[in-house]
């Protein structure tokens, strides 16, 4: 007897825990299930330590903030950044108040984002930054500063042992945040399980899917512990499965999903735990990229809080590999390999010599070359007092592009079949700090006639007060659900 069910997550991540817990907010009678290949939930890129924790809100990133041929600082991004961050926040806080997340601290804790750069020019880029953005409420509280001592105060670690001489600047935003997506992703789980017709199958493994003539997917499965196969349909299928869902994308064989391809990139940081350091530094300090380096490597410094665990990270410092997950295969590139595929990814391969040389330095950097990085935010770091973690994995999108042949992404996708019975999340960074509003645009995309009902429609302006309004125009709506999310989220309190 094949089981059925209305929604079939792959993959035991943040992005599937956030829509198998909308949707069972949305409807409580849906039918869930999340299968997983691994014997716990959030072992991959959610996992606390598989990622730098920083909940991306335009804050400190640089990169979201590119200085234009006249001088100036084009700063929409930046804005558009921090309203869908903030989707997220409205969406924890719903959670909270219900009962259905953990006390906030154990998930999301307020760490200062700061900027931080060195030399005339830059710092000239970051006051016109700042003077460009503290005109909208988003980022009225950001300071500025280029008064050593008080950039000392930001951020002891930093400024001591460096050279008196050199012209420094800094931003601060103090309710800047760290959040472990792995905490706030299992208490979504957690909360799923105390409810009707949702199960979780861990140690299972998708080996196929295809659609049915009823538009239904019949998914087969695989218990990696006792080796059964069985069939699962499902009227709808999200593949969150991380680097798995490129191949499994393939495997389900919707046009949409041709010619996508992936370009996979390991990470490592520098972590410190000594306790007499970790303690005086709570920011997370972001600087610039080195020239011709990709957005995903802009070094920083920052404070983590994992459960009761504190620690240092400094990176992040890339690799080359052909995995497609950290517990991955060496054989999962050429795998992907298609015919719809094999251009784009070539063309991408030629026009990528910059990014191909900046991932073999990378690669064989020396542990002195990552502690001399390092040390240009934290002059004094000791090399005993760090080691190299290695973290998760990211698989970059490949996709066709009519002028060039092939581009390479550095974001993240959802591509919908356009029956809307299926979607898979492809790329990266910034995922999991947007993560509700793209799960959002997913049940917008997938969902839409339920979405238009006034059942629908109720309870998702219930769950994110802001939904369907731009809270970058509408200023007073932003500040009441700013002060209520820092509130509700213990945000407003800097430790």
């Amino acid at each position: 007897m094949i089981k059925e069910v209305d929604i079939l997550l792959v993959g035991a991540g943040a992005m599937s825990a956030t829509l198998g817990s909308m949707l069972k907010q949305l409807d409580p009678d849906l039918s869930v299930v999340i299968v997983e290949r691994l014997d716990k939930p959030l072992q991959e890129s959610s996992d606390g330590w598989n990622n730098a924790g920083t909940g991306h809100a335009a804050y400190c990133e640089l990169n979201y903030t590119p200085q234009q041929p006249d001088g100036s600082v084009n700063v929409e991004r930046a804005y558009g950044i921090n309203a869908r961050y903030e989707v997220s926040l409205q969406y924890w806080s719903y959670l909270v108040k219900l009962g259905a997340l953990p006390e906030p601290t154990k998930f999301i804790n307020p760490v200062p984002h700061v900027s931080f750069v060195w030399g005339e020019d830059n710092v000239e880029f970051l006051r016109k930054r700042h003077a460009a953005l503290i005109g909208h409420p988003m980022f009225a509280a950001m300071e500025f500063s280029e008064d050593p001592e008080e950039i000392k105060e930001w951020m002891p670690l930093v400024m001591e042992g460096r050279d008196p001489s050199q012209k420094v600047a800094a931003t601060r935003v103090p309710y800047g945040t760290d959040v472990n997506f792995a905490a706030v992703s299992l208490g979504m789980i957690e909360h799923m399980k105390t409810q009707d017709h949702f199960d979780l199958l861990l140690n299972t493994s998708v080996k196929d899917l295809k659609q049915d003539a009823d538009k239904r997917w019949t998914v087969s499965l695989k218990d990696e512990v006792t080796a059964e196969n069985y069939d699962i349909k499902a009227g709808f299928v999200f593949i969150g499965a991380g680097g798995a869902s490129l191949p499994l994308l393939q495997k389900s064989g919707i046009p949409e999903g041709n010619g996508y391809g992936g370009f996979p990139v390991s990470g490592q940081f520098l972590v410190c735990k000594n306790p007499e350091i970790v303690k005086r530094h709570m920011a997370k300090v972001y600087g610039k990229a080195s020239v011709g380096a990709p957005p995903m490597s802009v070094p920083h410094l920052d404070a983590r809080i994992i459960g009761d665990e504190k620690a240092l990270l400094f990176g992040p410092f890339a690799g080359s590999t052909t995995k497609f997950l950290k517990k991955g295969s060496v054989l999962d590139l050429f795998k992907s390999i298609r015919l719809n595929n094999i251009w784009p990814m070539m063309r991408v391969g030629m026009k990528s010599f910059d990014l191909i040389k900046y991932l073999i330095k990378e690669t064989f950097q020396s542990s002195g070359a990552r502690m001399k990085a390092l040390r240009e935010y934290y002059p004094e770091a000791k090399e005993e007092d760090w080691t190299l973690l290695t973290a998760g994995q990211r698989v970059q999108i490949i996709k066709k592009c009519e002028e060039d042949g092939g581009k390479i992404e550095f974001g993240t996708e959802v591509v919908h079949s356009s029956d809307g019975t299926l979607a898979a999340l492809l790329g990266a960074s910034p995922g999991a700090s947007l993560l509700v509003p793209i799960i959002l645009e997913t049940i917008e995309e997938c969902f839409a006639d339920r979405l238009a009902t006034e059942e629908w429609q109720t309870r998702v302006k219930e769950i994110i007060p802001s939904y369907g309004i731009s809270i970058v125009s509408h200023e007073n709506l932003f500040m009441s659900i700013r002060e209520d999310t820092l509130s509700t989220l213990k945000l407003d309190v800097v430790k």
